[in-house]
């Protein structure tokens, strides 16, 4: 079965090769930006503004534009104040939906993200109605052919990852939120290449999407990624690796 890792890894790497970059680069930004606000402008000193600038960095973001960030983010330079804004609720065949933003006017996103899911057939929740479903953990997807699987495990669980789950052709590396930083620093110092890294937030356990709702359910998730506001879509959905590869076809 498939589930929000699966579908995550697939959204990342849409993302990154989506010929309309300007759309990334504004997410990733605002990423750079609070972070920058909230733990200040040095990346040494600033694990999550670190790894913003890799991320950007692994997108082709121009050395100036993650400057600009940075100092939008500190204060040097003035610029639009962004707050976190967390949305929880429930999608098609009763998955748990907790939206991730960034945005300058709360009423506007949170206007727009009720009137979004009710024309998607979801509906908005009261505040921590789902976050009960889910839990912090450090995530690092390693491709498989592009690593060795003993030396993956090693670096990883010595560095005090928690486990490294086997995926169809990613090694998932978890981790303890507080660890993170610690395990993704090992990984990167022995030349792992990553796919993904990121403090994110996975389901504790799944909810099973026949067949029929999953169209909805993906088209759901979809439209919620690409509103501007939106910096995660997080979901407990489980659907079949082949109803999951059938529709991925037919939505290129």
């Amino acid at each position: 079965m498939a589930g929000h890792s699966k579908w995550a890894n697939r959204v990342h790497r849409k993302t990154r090769q989506d010929k309309k970059r300007g759309k990334l680069f504004a997410k990733l930004s605002k990423q750079i930006t609070v972070a920058a606000r909230e733990g200040g402008g040095d990346p040494e000193a600033n694990a999550r503004l670190r790894l913003g600038i890799e991320q950007a960095k692994a997108a082709d973001m121009p050395k100036d534009t993650i400057e600009y960030a940075i100092k939008r983010g500190t204060g040097e330079i003035e610029g639009t104040q962004y707050e976190h804004a967390l949305y929880e609720g429930y999608g098609p065949a009763g998955i748990a939906l907790m939206i991730d933003c960034l945005t300058d006017n709360t009423q506007r996103t949170v206007a727009e993200m009720r009137s979004l899911m009710k024309r998607l057939d979801a509906s908005m929740g009261a505040a921590g109605c789902v976050t009960w479903m889910f839990e912090q953990k450090g995530v690092i997807v390693v491709p498989r052919e592009q690593a060795d699987e003993e030396v993956v495990f090693t670096v990883a669980i010595e560095a005090g990852a928690e486990d490294v789950l086997e995926e169809e052709d990613t090694w998932e590396i978890r981790t303890q939120p507080q660890d993170f930083a610690q395990v993704y620093e090992a990984v990167t110092a022995a030349r792992i290449p990553t796919e993904r890294a990121e403090v994110t937030t996975v389901p504790v356990s799944t909810t099973p999407v026949p067949d029929d709702q999953a169209t909805k359910v993906l088209r759901l998730l979809d439209e919620l990624t690409e509103h501007d506001d939106v910096q995660q879509v997080y979901s407990n959905f489980e659907i079949s690796d082949e109803i999951l590869e059938q529709l991925e076809v037919i939505r290129q």
